[in-house]
């Protein structure tokens, strides 16, 4: 009788980066006028993780 293959090792997923929570963005205030005043917010990319989403301490 033939022996089966065993299965391959499991990856584990990385733990995702704190500041974004694992999306890749994070909040950036828009800001507009002479007086630089916060009119909203839009995406941006985090640098922590480069938009990974991926901790890159583990």
């Amino acid at each position: 009788m033939a022996t089966t293959n065993p299965l391959p090792p499991t990856v584990a997923e990385p733990s995702p980066c704190k500041p974004c929570g694992g999306t890749g963005n994070v909040p950036t205030t828009v800001r507009v006028g002479r007086k630089r005043r916060p009119v909203g917010q839009q995406d941006g990319l985090c640098l922590n993780c480069f938009g990974s989403g991926n901790d890159p301490d583990a």
